[in-house]
């Protein structure tokens, strides 16, 4: 097939939708697929050197206030590119400024498009504006109603979507590295380095914004024997670093540097209320270390609640710690959480879930050709 990914975000930016367009567009590559990414063009001219196949960035701005999010500007190039690559499907990522262009572009060729829905834009917009999440449905509508397929990597993700008048929805989740995400990367030096006492490592990896409400660790950070880890950037740094004044603040990691940080960990806290997925959930799974989330959104498919960690309500702060508290007190509970989260991720490799949005794609020819007949 001939490929073209319209994505929002793509390395060297780091976060799940800029991954996921990376990780499919290496699996697509390894199957002998001809593949084009579009996306944000970016400060760093030479980003695209290690890149699995050509990119064509589009002229971008930084968001107000956030500098690390780039948001696309309109531009004809999307179209040309679409066009100039002889697509035979055109793949959108987290679709909502670049993929309304690809999903325009695609329209207007009679080219099959497959939206993947990532973010919850909504919750955002009520997050920072307080307002808005009527205008982001509305957006989302228009984008993934013309779709031939969207894909949502969880059930909370399927139901949202259902609910604001999207169909033809197909669950897909996300892919994790369980080789590089492993419990035998625990390191007993960074360890030493992390608590020099021989506290107890309550982690957290991701972006350092409202949305994500890392200031909910405040609370466990008080906990006896607790240290808190706070692995990620973002614009909330600041306040954060001010909020948490004892916690280890690492910034932003990636790699085989993140998964050594990530088996070290006793325990993985996220925090976030708004996750469509949450794939440092799984990475924390795939590393051995027992999870605690809310009980909201992508979370809900990943965490086996008293098997492999503990869901407790969005946005309480108590809860947060108590549970904290309860696995700080029990070690077996946590190895055993930890083995069984191991357990239930090494299936979801990156590859297994490659071949099965391939089967999507074919699904939707297929679809589009028994139309067309």
């Amino acid at each position: 097939m001939r490929v073209v990914i319209v994505t929002e975000s793509f390395p060297p930016d780091v976060n799940g939708v800029a991954h996921c367009a990376l990780q499919t567009a290496r699996h697509l590559v390894r199957r002998g697929h001809t593949l084009l990414v579009i996306a944000p063009a970016v400060a760093d001219q030479a980003a695209d050197a290690d890149a699995p196949c050509a990119v064509v960035r589009v002229p971008s701005l930084p968001l107000p206030g956030y500098p690390q999010v780039r948001v696309a500007l309109p531009s004809r190039r999307v179209a040309a590119a679409i066009a100039a690559h002889r697509a035979d499907l055109v793949h959108l990522a987290g679709p909502f400024v670049l993929g309304v262009r690809g999903m325009t572009a695609a329209a207007r060729l009679g080219i099959p498009a497959v939206a993947v829905y990532q973010t919850d834009l909504a919750g955002y917009a009520r997050t920072y504006v307080g307002t808005g999440e009527g205008a982001a449905w509305r957006r989302l509508r228009a984008v993934h109603g013309a779709a031939d397929r969207t894909l949502a990597p969880s059930s909370a993700a399927v139901r949202d979507l259902e609910a604001h008048g999207i169909g033809r929805i197909r669950l897909w989740g996300r892919g994790v590295d369980p080789v590089r995400f492993r419990p035998g990367l625990r390191d007993t030096a960074l360890r030493r380095e992390l608590a020099p006492d021989g506290e107890l490592l309550v982690g957290y990896v991701g972006r350092l914004a409202p949305e994500k409400r890392v200031d909910l660790l405040a609370g466990v950070r008080t906990l006896p024997g607790v240290r808190v880890v706070v692995v990620g950037d973002g614009p909330s740094g600041p306040a954060l670093r001010a909020a948490l004044p004892d916690a280890r603040f690492l910034g932003r990691r990636t790699g085989d540097d993140l998964a050594r940080i990530f088996a070290s960990l006793d325990v993985f806290a996220h925090t976030g209320p708004h996750e469509t997925f949450c794939q440092t959930v799984q990475e924390a799974m795939a590393s051995g270390v027992p999870v605690v989330a809310p009980a909201a959104g992508g979370p809900l498919d990943l965490v086996g609640h008293g098997r492999t960690g503990l869901l407790v309500p969005p946005g309480d702060p108590d809860a947060l710690r108590e549970a904290v508290a309860a696995l700080a007190a029990a070690p077996a509970t946590r190895a055993e959480y930890g083995r069984a989260g191991r357990a239930a991720v090494q299936g979801r490799t990156w590859e297994a879930l490659g071949d099965e949005l391939i089967g999507h794609y074919l699904e939707v020819l297929r679809e589009r050709t028994a139309v067309a007949a």
